[in-house]
């Protein structure tokens, strides 16, 4: 799979742009704010239906401009297809696949798989568990489309939730059996998704290890806990006990929208003890481990976003990154940098086509 020629109109800082790539690497540079890092989120428009950075669509439309649209001729399983996503001010966002709109743009999600390593990655070990939760819950839909309707359909009932318990609070009149029928979904939802998490993590676990220790020469144990509620053998009993909890703070207290993934080294915390460059190890190794799940799942290697990765590691980390890229470990490639000179120095040691692409507020040479 690959992706051949890339088009943006109107999308953040480029009003009129096309790309074609390489198959194998394609390096983007250009001075920070000058919008290659937006060649990279366009991509993830064409895979996940949203941007990475930006939580709303409009935020993404050129400057006194009514829409934007991205478009993409994909080669994938030695088919052509072509993708575009158009948004227009006022009006919902759509995906067509071969200019046939989908119906629902969760439909498209795993069409294309996608990896992206990112500058803020490291926070997902910082931050709180919302953002942990979210990169999961996007690593298992690209995979499966059942657990994505799922996760949907759960998030659906849990608003409705939240809403018919504001409601009582209002009026002082809850109506249990009401309360009851959404009670039964969440708990039903929450233990199928928690399982296939705990699933997620099983496969995940030794590819995570492996990449660790080929980036960090480290001898440390790297891991991840699933602290969950749901696969708990009494756990609608527990969901019911914090029923009268719910009513007095008016949100739902109990169900998988409140796990969290801990990530560790050695059995501790990787947050609290863990170095600056063990942290960064894991983060790509994490994302490495994703690359191998999903190509192992698809048949076929997923596209890998590298965003300003040269700036974030360390000459030996680098290293064994560029080695692993050398082995043919992965497919095609998009990396950004500021500095042009450095990333050719890097990539003139590959035995690889790589494409160089200037941008320049919104304007791109080749």
């Amino acid at each position: 799979m690959h992706l051949k020629s890339l088009e943006l109109i109107n999308f953040k800082n480029h009003q009129k742009s096309k790309l074609q790539f390489s198959e194998e690497i394609n390096c983007i540079v250009g001075l920070n704010g000058s919008g290659k890092t937006t060649i990279l989120d366009a991509i993830h428009y064409l895979s996940l239906t949203k941007s990475a950075i930006q939580s709303s669509d409009t935020l993404n439309v050129l400057h006194e401009q009514p829409f934007f649209t991205i478009k993409g001729s994909f080669e994938l399983s030695r088919q052509n297809l072509d993708v575009r996503c158009t948004m227009e001010l006022g009006k919902k966002k759509t995906i067509f696949q071969d200019e046939n709109p989908m119906a629902k743009n969760s439909e498209h999600v795993g069409t294309i798989p996608l990896v992206l390593i990112a500058p803020d990655d490291t926070d997902l070990i910082r931050g709180g568990s919302e953002g942990r939760r979210k990169f999961f819950d996007g690593l298992i839909s690209q995979l499966d489309h059942e657990y994505l309707q799922k996760l949907i359909r759960y998030h659906n009932f849990l608003k409705q939730r939240n809403a018919l318990l504001k409601r009582f609070a209002e009026t002082g009149n809850p109506d249990f059996t009401l309360l009851g029928s959404y009670d039964v979904e969440l708990i039903s939802l929450s233990e199928w998704l928690a399982s296939r998490r705990k699933s997620l993590l099983e496969e995940l676990a030794p590819l995570l290890q492996k990449y660790y220790e080929e980036l960090s020469s480290g001898q440390e144990k790297v891991e991840i806990s699933y602290e969950t509620k749901a696969l708990e053998e009494n756990f609608g009993e527990y969901f019911y006990s914090k029923r009268d909890r719910d009513l007095m703070i008016k949100t739902t207290a109990a169900g998988v929208h409140k796990d969290d993934y801990h990530f560790l080294i050695d059995g501790h915390p990787l947050r609290k003890i863990g170095s600056q460059g063990q942290q960064k190890s894991f983060i790509i190794a994490l994302k490495l481990a994703q690359f191998q799940i999903f190509e192992k799942a698809k048949g076929e290697k997923p596209l890998l976003l590298l965003d300003d990765i040269f700036d974030k590691l360390d000459d030996s980390r680098i290293e064994q990154l560029m080695q692993l890229i050398s082995q043919n470990t992965f497919g095609q490639i998009f990396l950004t940098d500021a500095r042009p000179e450095r990333s050719e120095t890097i990539l003139k040691e590959l035995e690889a086509e790589v494409r160089f692409f200037s941008i320049n507020a919104g304007a791109v040479e080749m």
